[in-house]
């Protein structure tokens, strides 16, 4: 081809980058890998084969780690920890800017090897994901560095278990360890077995900057090795990248364990592009959401919602722009879209596409290649909401469309998918963007814009796309725990028996509060309530499924609550206070009867507190502006969890509801309070002053009866968002199991008492919020 023909056609010649230096360094360690544990290598093992997606080549053979691996893995971690969170975050600063430097110096060696072991193009494992994989270890020195005068009173977890992906394996590596290891965590990850090449290099490089034996430790092989982590009893924590499925699977797996647990799962992310937008800018920016990678990331644009008036248009201007799309050798940097990573996952991107029997399909017209596992670019047109393409992660180079009028349209379309993870918005009027932001169901929303990451901006989702945050200030909470005094064991908490008669003359009617109002239970039965003398208090009704399912239509039927200023909500937690604080001794004297106790005075003082603290920071819990490096600015927004379901602690009646209840409404939430089982009556007097307070119907929903009847039907209802368990009798294990249908939030005692005399209330804000960047690119 000549100058001349190349201006002519303005094709793209071949451009390949040389694989040699990444080849000759696997020659160098023999082809073959063992585990890298306490600071060296094990011995090797062929256990299986480490594959080039781009013409199905041997790059190297690598071990699958035993049960005996997994514990030397372990004991290593386990024996580093205390030394490593003891060096200080100077200490550890040093060590992870030294990797950082070291990334660096290596970049081309990483990315020619990311690119041969995943099959990604060369300019994106160049231009994204080594650099992406720099600047985390660069930012969580800066972290570990300021952990000890920004981050008072938190200290490390201990050890943790890590398991990443084959999409992103540098990156995801970067994201796991560079934050536990500056919070003083070590850890031990587990590479995805098609792409575990770069983690062993940098293993290597751990070496080379002089980390402490045992801090990092690397094991490979399949999903048993995983699940040998998952459940291994010497790790304080599970961090997890990869599928929806899998992470319900570890879920079920930990629970009751007192892991701490994060999942970042799939999704099914939308790309709204309103009739107002910049149609070529979003139609690269569609390019960089759906191609790039292949389309195996977790967040693509995955979901096209155009605006009607412009679909036409839109979809003409995209297939002529598919067809321009380069398929082939992605170690040549003029291809667009590389290899799929492997055999089985190429058929199920073909299986799911042949089996969809609606709409348009195209695919783009370009030349593919006759080795290797690639898949043309695909659009699917004109599908149904509920079409399984339009509600299933995909994984690959497919994506589908569908049309919407209005913005309220384009919201309810986002938002009719199980996932939460990612979402992108197009319109040149700034209004409508920002306006559209707040209402999706997403973890990140990037606004005319797409895949844009930065260690400074936390990463994650909710719904199905799982629970934590990785990077950013928000994302270290996953790997610190509060430093203080041991927690004593849970005690089960009883009430009184008796046989003696009511002490009131006329008989005071206990019913479950729901919506609003006084509601009987469904099942017509009530216990009865004694004090230490024996004589009866009065009867608390026993709620059952039905009157949990009315509370859950009720709370949903509550959304404008959320949507009310902090400022607004701060005046009536307020009014909650003054009310509850006009009937102080009536409480007094309540909660002394049942509990047979003195100290009730004391208790409805600090539950009166308690609303005033929440009341404080019920305008002041906000986010923040993250300095990412664009020219623009990301939006860190705290947001309503949305409906909780919590089991309140027995020892408290009265604080210990309150200390519940009132951060979750302060931030927005709705809430079902299970009442104190053996002492329910300060809960049913309680919603008296809810009736008074301008509470409105559904936000705050009071149930009565046994814990144990409830927490199951709690943690797999749909609808409900998160469960929190302060119950005497331990049902930790239960919730947490059942919450994995839905991935739904948990927050559990793990059978561990809590001083409700303490103040918890910035725990709770945390608890009861989700944490929503939003990307905001400004200028020409």
């Amino acid at each position: 081809m000549t100058v001349k023909d190349i201006f002519q056609s303005m094709d793209y010649g071949p451009a390949p980058e040389s694989a040699g230096d990444a080849l000759a360094w696997v020659v160098d360690q023999g082809a073959r890998f063992g585990h890298f544990i306490n600071g060296d290598w094990t011995k090797p093992k062929d256990d299986f084969p480490s594959l080039n997606p781009a013409n199905g080549e041997t790059l190297a053979r690598l071990s699958q780690a035993t049960a005996e691996d997994v514990d030397a893995a372990v004991s290593a971690a386990r024996k580093a920890q205390r030394k490593w969170a003891g060096l200080g975050g100077h200490g550890r600063a040093r060590h992870l800017y030294a990797i950082a430097r070291l990334l660096q110096k290596h970049a081309r060696l990483f990315a020619v090897l990311e690119t041969l072991d995943n099959g990604k193009p060369i300019r994106e494992s160049r231009d994204i994901d080594v650099p992406l994989a720099q600047r985390h270890f660069y930012y969580h020195a800066g972290m570990a560095e300021l952990m000890e005068s920004e981050l008072p009173g938190r200290e490390a977890l201990g050890v943790c278990g890590q398991i990443i992906p084959w999409n992103f394996p540098l990156l995801m590596l970067a994201w796991k360890i560079a934050p536990a290891l500056a919070m003083g965590n070590t850890v031990i990850l587990k590479p995805a077995e098609q792409t575990s090449l770069t983690a062993l290099l940098f293993a290597d490089i751990c070496q080379q900057a002089g980390l402490p034996a045992g801090v990092a430790n690397i094991v490979t092989g399949d999903g048993v090795v995983g699940e040998r982590i998952v459940t291994h009893d010497g790790i304080d924590k599970i961090a997890f990248t990869g599928s929806t499925e899998v992470g319900r699977k570890i879920r079920a797996a930990t629970a009751g364990s007192g892991k701490a647990l994060t999942l970042e799962l799939g999704g099914k992310s939308p790309f709204i592009v309103f009739d107002d937008a910049d149609i070529d800018s979003a139609i690269e920016g569609l390019v960089d959401a759906i191609w790039f990678n292949q389309g195996e990331v977790c967040c693509a644009g995955s979901r096209l919602l155009v605006q009607e008036g412009i679909a036409d248009r839109f979809h003409r201007k995209l297939k002529a722009r598919m067809d321009r799309l380069r398929l082939g050798n992605p170690l040549d940097k003029c291809i667009d879209v590389g290899a799929v990573i492997d055999a089985t996952q190429l058929a199920k991107v073909t299986e799911l596409v042949a089996g969809c029997s609606e709409g348009e399909t195209y695919r783009a017209e370009v030349e593919m290649p006759v080795e290797g596992h690639f898949y043309p670019p695909t659009l699917i047109t004109g599908l149904s909401p509920s079409s399984p393409l339009m509600q299933e992660e995909i994984f690959g180079p497919v994506l589908v469309s569908a049309t919407f009028r209005t913005p309220a349209e384009a919201v309810a379309l986002a938002n009719n998918t199980r996932y939460g993870l990612a979402a992108s918005v197009w319109s040149e009027n700034i209004n409508l963007a920002l306006g559209v932001a707040p209402q999706l169901a997403a973890g990140v929303v990037w606004i005319n814009g797409s895949n844009m990451f930065d260690a400074a901006a936390g990463f994650g989702g909710v719904r199905e796309s799982g629970y934590g945050r990785e990077g950013g200030w928000e994302g270290l909470s996953a790997y610190t725990r509060p430093i203080g005094k041991t927690t004593k064991p849970l005690a089960p908490v009883e009430g009184f028996k008796g046989k003696g008669a009511s002490e009131d003359a006329l008989d005071r009617t206990a019913k479950l509060y729901i919506g609003g109002k006084q509601a009987r239970p469904d099942g017509g039965y009530s216990r009865a309530v004694y004090g230490r003398n024996g004589n009866l208090l009065g009867q608390a009704p026993l709620a059952n499924r039905k009157d949990l399912r009315n509370a859950v239509e009720a709370a949903r039927g509550a959304k404008a609550w959320s949507g009310m200023s902090g400022h607004q909500r701060a005046q009536v937690l307020y009014y909650i206070a003054e009310n509850l604080s006009a009937r102080e001794s009536e409480f007094a004297h309540r909660i002394n009867a049942m509990t047979g106790g003195r100290s009730g005075g004391k208790e409805v003082e600090t539950a009166i507190r308690r609303l005033f603290t929440a009341a404080a920071w019920a305008d002041k819990y906000d986010g923040q502006v993250h300095g990412v490096p664009i020219r623009g600015v990301a939006l860190a927004q705290k947001e309503p969890t949305g409906v909780i379901a919590a089991l309140c602690p027995d020892e408290a009646p009265l604080l210990g509801l309150v200390s519940v209840m009132a951060p979750a409404i302060a931030m927005g939430n709705r809430i079902i309070l299970a009442a104190s089982e053996p002492f329910p009556l300060a809960a049913t007097d309680f919603y008296q002053v809810l009736e008074t307070s301008d509470v409105p119907g559904g936000v705050v929903n009071i149930l009565t009866g046994a814990h144990k009847d409830l927490a199951t039907p709690m943690a797999g209802h749909l609808d409900i968002d998160a469960v929190w368990s302060f119950s005497s009798c331990d049902l930790s294990a239960e919730i947490e199991r059942e919450s994995a249908g839905n991935l739904k939030r948990t927050w559990v005692n793990n059978a561990k008492a809590r001083d409700w005399s303490e103040d918890h209330t910035r725990a709770f804000l945390e608890a009861a919020t989700e944490v929503k960047n939003i990307w905001i690119p400004y200028g020409e």
